[in-house]
């Protein structure tokens, strides 16, 4: 019977993954492009608007603050009107608004449209990791949300060149080449809206990809690990997810987390161009570490699922974040900078997917959207401070020096924090445990 099992699972694993992740992997590729795509435009954009560099990270941050404020609500209407058609509302607006930044004059008009679409963005992220929990059984959720979470540097290898290569459009049709970037980057983001209705299933249920044999094995296999994984959060409802404090120290780990990966992407191409770059070279350099960061994201999660444990992984990803800022701060040589730089990419970009593997093992349900919601949210107000601070220690200082100290401090913060969630609760260390099979060990 386990053999019987064994290979059922199997073949709805990979049903799953072929029906569903390279759509998801598409979506956030676009996502993260169109947040991300503004370092790439401060290397001629802030000279236009006249922006200093606290200026711009204050325009970076203010993305996450409406983002933070609407991701709850909008992650709970995900869970009650479906996936398919929040999502795709999602893709739209946030198209729509990051087209717009081209229309932007100044650093007040740059706020307003970095805010606006941080409001359109929210739910995007934890909807789709709570979409994932309605189709994956745990002991995969490690590698599925690291495959998704691979949208990230793949779309920062591939669309930084894209987007410095876009810059050299500079006064084509009496525009100037950041201009171009924002509505060229904001197209696919309006075409997938358009299709996610008709491409994404909604539930297991509802998949004419799985057979009834397939169909009974997965629902009734995610509906056991609600009973055994998290018995009591169906019947505490959502408040008392919110209240736990577990889920609200889980935010203050991926606090630190969030300061390390929004930093990498809204400041490289700026950090790369201090070493005496072009424009043009920046973008095609800085694929180097997302290329790193791209192999971290898919070893570390493969990692994590194994019986090494989810919660050794996260350490180790930190350790190698923490060790490699501080390498590219004390360091003067380029190479060395760039070896170090690499380097912490891996713990950077891999200690995200490995992370979320946590708090989804213990969260289900409508308790597992917000939850899930809060966690990202209340992490994310790292990104409103950050690139501010960062932005502040350079004009202070000329220098970026002061700021990757600061993000190396944060990696040792999530190191802390997840030590004391261990602490607190070990009769959790079960579920930070599970092997492939998704049973939990002894």
């Amino acid at each position: 019977m386990q053999s019987l099992d064994s290979s059922i699972e199997k073949q709805v694993i990979r049903k799953l993954t072929l029906r569903l992740i390279p759509l998801l992997i598409f979506c956030y590729f676009v996502a993260v492009i169109d947040r991300s795509n503004m370092g790439v435009a401060a290397l001629t954009m802030n000279q236009d608007l006249g922006l200093s560099l606290s200026a711009f990270g204050l325009a970076a941050g203010l993305f996450f603050a409406p983002y933070v404020l609407l991701e709850l609500p909008s992650n709970l209407a995900l869970a009650r009107f479906g996936a398919r058609l929040w999502i795709a509302r999602i893709m739209f607006t946030w198209g729509l608004i990051s087209g717009a930044h081209a229309l932007v004059w100044n650093a007040e008009s740059l706020y307003v449209a970095r805010a606006l679409l941080g409001a359109a963005e929210a739910g995007f992220f934890p909807g789709v990791v709570f979409y994932l929990t309605l189709w994956f059984p745990a002991a995969w959720r490690g590698r599925v949300i690291s495959m998704f979470m691979a949208g990230i540097p793949i779309a920062l290898v591939v669309g930084t060149p894209l987007s410095t290569l876009l810059l050299e459009l500079d006064g084509w049709l009496g525009m100037r080449g950041w201009q171009l970037m924002y509505i060229i980057e904001a197209i696919p983001a309006l075409v997938l809206a358009l299709l996610i209705p008709f491409l994404l299933p909604s539930s297991p249920q509802q998949a004419r990809f799985l057979n009834a044999e397939e169909k009974r094995w997965l629902v009734n296999k995610l509906e056991d690990e609600k009973r055994q994984i998290a018995p009591a959060s169906g019947k505490n409802g959502l408040l008392k997810a919110l209240l736990n404090p577990q889920v609200l120290l889980f935010a203050l780990a991926y606090y630190g987390l969030t300061n390390l990966n929004g930093a990498i992407s809204t400041f490289l191409p700026l950090l790369l161009r201090e070493t005496g770059l072009s424009n043009l070279q920046t973008g095609f350099v800085a694929m180097i570490p997302y290329l790193f960061g791209l192999i971290g994201m898919i070893y570390l999660g493969r990692r994590a699922d194994s019986q090494k444990g989810r919660l050794a992984t996260n350490y180790l990803a930190l350790t190698i974040s923490m060790v490699g800022l501080i390498g590219v701060a004390f360091f003067n040589d380029p190479l060395i900078k760039m070896l170090f730089l690499c380097g912490s990419a891996i713990g950077v970009f891999g200690a995200m997917p490995v992370f979320w593997g946590l708090p989804t093992q213990f969260l289900t349900g409508t308790a597992a959207a917000g939850g899930i919601a809060l966690i990202n949210a209340l992490g994310n107000l790292s990104s409103i401070v950050n690139p501010y601070v960062i932005g502040r220690i350079h004009d202070t200082t000329g220098s970026f020096n002061g700021g990757l100290y600061w993000l190396s401090a944060m990696a040792l913060l999530s190191i802390l924090i997840l030590t004391l969630i261990y602490r607190l609760w070990p009769q959790k260390k079960q579920q930070m445990q599970l092997d492939q099979s998704g049973e939990l060990q002894p």
